[in-house]
């Protein structure tokens, strides 16, 4: 495969990310979505090679794909799509921003991870192996190089190669009859290296491995060769953690050394009784930690998870960092796709910082259900009442977790939104401005929640009237968005959209009227046609067209923009209301008054029936067809509509008194 080349006329390759002798994985761009793929290419491989090796190969390739691309968890790398272009066959998945666990350790000179890291890594992958065992799948090669750490901290297990669906025996025969080595011998199970029946505790033992190795820094069997390791595996009891890790709580120990048992019986039933065990585990731990101040507690660290927000911050109180290397996307690979290094260790890669969530505990699973209630009353519209649970939430945060938690940043973000809904805008702006900062400090300029929180305080500059500002804000906030999540995700779009409406509002139309058009093309691609955020930068694009007098064209758009939107919500959605008096308003500027008639007039019916004679849209429809009256020449009817117009203002402002 070569640079710019592109596949299956669909994705460009744009780099090598890793090499090795069965292929290579490239990070790519899909020219019909726009975003950042990584392509997973199968090496063509030559006639010197055994037929039934080249059919092997390329079985378990193909595998991979099925098997990868049918599972749908936040704890297992998604699959996009599967092919072959000119004989390679191929396999498109996300681009992962971050580093594998043998990377994490390479980064932490080969020395334990922090306990409460190594808590959090194994409760998200024991979730997401809950999950592809549910599916009667076996992953059969689970290794540190195969677990990956995102930048936000989700834990994701990659590379399904060899994955075992356990109903397909026969095809599962094929594949280890010809002696290609399945697995890595420093985390294989017994069962596995004696080719004896293998089910999902397979996998239990395997992550007994890995957590291991985060606890000590080592594997449990970590001898001279390949054939030693997997004896000791099959015949020797692994040194107990702690005898290598004294601080390890001996809850853990024990779950580890659990897993580790040669007799699969032994060990726990399945990933949701092992989910348990961790979470009884986590108990006396969350006890011992949740008073810093508690003079038995020596250790003064940061929690686990400001770690690695900040290039070269301390992974322990007493440990330098290791240096890093410039920051870049990079996908994991396995020992099979990458050369070099130990058999236990992948080829590490630069990468982006790992922001590791706090591990989740009672207390702040009670304070997240009650900001999930907040949330409700605001969507109720009682924003009050929301307001007052989002500050006693924030109270809770500040208290248990510190003020700069993620979680107790997302509660200020939340709280200064309900101040805009109280009409306290001025507070709102105050408020939104500190919670961007601190995002921007703890987890970065290109976080995706710095770059929402940054997106609504562009929306309350617009709202103060500062509309420069704003438009510059959303125009940052659209670039970042771009480069970390891809032109065509939906979040960059809708940040675009905004800066669409601000330049209108500057009477920057033409600008304005160039951002739309792009806009309708990006959407159309990315989103489709006929979808409703698509048919909203067309009404844009029609209103920069009139705004800039080509109002022939500015008619055509928002007369398919209606009849699109008609068919898609309905003739009385708003957004189909708002269309037809769009078309209704090009029609007056080109002088067609009698046909603007019928659109103004079935607006302002529509608008009553369904909104109510006094609300001001229908009011403000009334004046369009009192004003329309006027220009066909029927000024008594006119008259009528004006009338009635100022006693339902009249009656209104009765009311409100």
């Amino acid at each position: 495969m070569v640079e710019d080349r592109l596949v299956q006329g669909r994705y460009r390759l744009l780099g090598t990310i890793g090499r090795g002798g069965m292929g290579e994985v490239w990070r790519a761009r899909d020219e019909s979505l726009g975003r950042q793929v990584a392509v997973k290419c199968l090496k063509p491989l030559g006639p010197r090679h055994e037929p039934s090796l080249l059919e092997v190969l390329r079985e378990r390739f193909r595998r991979e794909a099925r098997v990868a691309a049918a599972l749908q968890h936040r704890g297992i790398t998604v699959v996009h799509d599967f092919g072959e272009d000119d004989g390679t066959l191929f396999l498109v998945m996300e681009l992962l921003s971050g580093r594998n666990l043998s990377q994490l350790l390479d980064d932490n000179r080969r020395q334990p991870l922090p306990v409460p890291d190594v808590i959090d890594i194994a409760e998200q992958v024991t979730a997401a192996l809950a999950y592809t065992h549910e599916q009667d799948i076996v992953h059969r090669d689970l290794k540190p190089a195969n677990i990956v750490r995102t930048t936000d901290g989700t834990v994701k297990i990659c590379d399904f190669g060899i994955a075992r669906l356990n109903h397909d025996i026969g095809f599962t025969a094929r594949l280890t009859g010809t002696g290609v080595a399945m697995g890595s011998p420093h985390y294989m199970s017994p069962e596995q290296i004696g080719a004896h029946a293998m089910d999902h505790r397979s996998d239990l033992y395997s992550l007994g491995c890995v957590l291991y190795e985060l606890a000590t820094g080592v594997p449990p069997f970590d001898l001279g060769d390949a054939w030693a390791v997997l004896v000791g595996h099959r015949d020797t009891a692994p040194a107990p953690p702690r005898t290598l890790r004294p601080d390890l709580p001996e809850a853990y120990e024990r779950i580890v050394l659990e897993l580790l048992a040669k007799d699969p019986d032994d060990r726990p039933r399945d990933a949701d009784a092992l989910a348990k065990r961790l979470a009884d585990a986590r108990q006396p731990q969350a006890a011992r930690t949740a008073r810093p101040d508690d003079a038995t507690v020596p250790d003064r660290r940061p929690p686990a998870w400001t770690r690695g927000i900040t290039l070269g911050s301390p992974a322990g109180a007493a440990r330098r960092p290791p240096e890093r290397a410039p920051d870049r996307a990079a996908t994991v690979l396995t020992d099979a796709w990458t050369d070099g290094g130990s058999p236990h260790r992948a080829e590490a890669s630069p990468a982006a910082a790992i922001v590791s969530p706090a591990p989740p505990d009672d207390r702040r699973a009670a304070l997240l259900r009650r900001l999930e209630a907040g949330h409700e009353l605001a969507l109720e519209g009682r924003h009050f009442e929301a307001h007052q649970v989002y500050a006693e939430v924030l109270t809770g945060q500040e208290r248990a977790l510190g003020p700069d938690h993620p979680d107790t940043l997302g509660c200020r973000h939340h709280l200064a939104l309900n101040l805009g809904r109280l009409g306290r805008q001025e507070d709102c702006h105050a408020l939104i401005g500190e919670v961007a900062a601190a995002r921007e400090r703890v987890l970065g300029a290109h976080h995706p929640d710095t770059l929402t929180t940054r997106h609504e305080l562009a929306g309350v500059l617009g709202r103060l009237g500062n509309w420069p500002a704003a438009v510059q804000t959303w125009q940052q906030v659209a670039v970042a968005r771009a480069a970390s999540l891809g032109p065509d995700h939906p979040d960059t779009l809708a940040t675009r959209y905004e800066a669409g409406i601000g330049l209108g509002r500057l009477g920057r139309t033409a600008e304005a009227l160039t951002l739309y058009r792009d806009l309708v093309a990006d959407r159309t691609r990315a989103q489709g046609a006929d979808d409703l955020d698509t048919l909203r930068a067309r009404h844009g694009l029609g209103v920069s067209l009139g705004r800039l007098g080509r109002w022939q064209e500015a008619l055509a758009e928002s007369r398919e923009v209606a009849l699109v939107r008609a068919r898609a919500l309905g003739p009385e959605h708003p957004d189909t209301l708002v269309s037809r008096r769009e078309t209704a308003v090009a029609l007056g500027w080109l002088g067609r008054w009698s046909e603007a008639l019928d659109d103004y007039r079935g607006v302002a019916e529509v608008r009553e029936r369904v909104l109510g004679a006094a609300h001001p849209d229908t009011l403000a429809s009334q004046g369009d067809l009192a004003q329309c009256l006027e220009q066909v020449g029927r000024p008594d009817e006119a008259a009528a509509v004006h009338r009635r117009i100022a006693a339902l203002r009249r009656e209104r402002a009765g009311r409100r008194r």
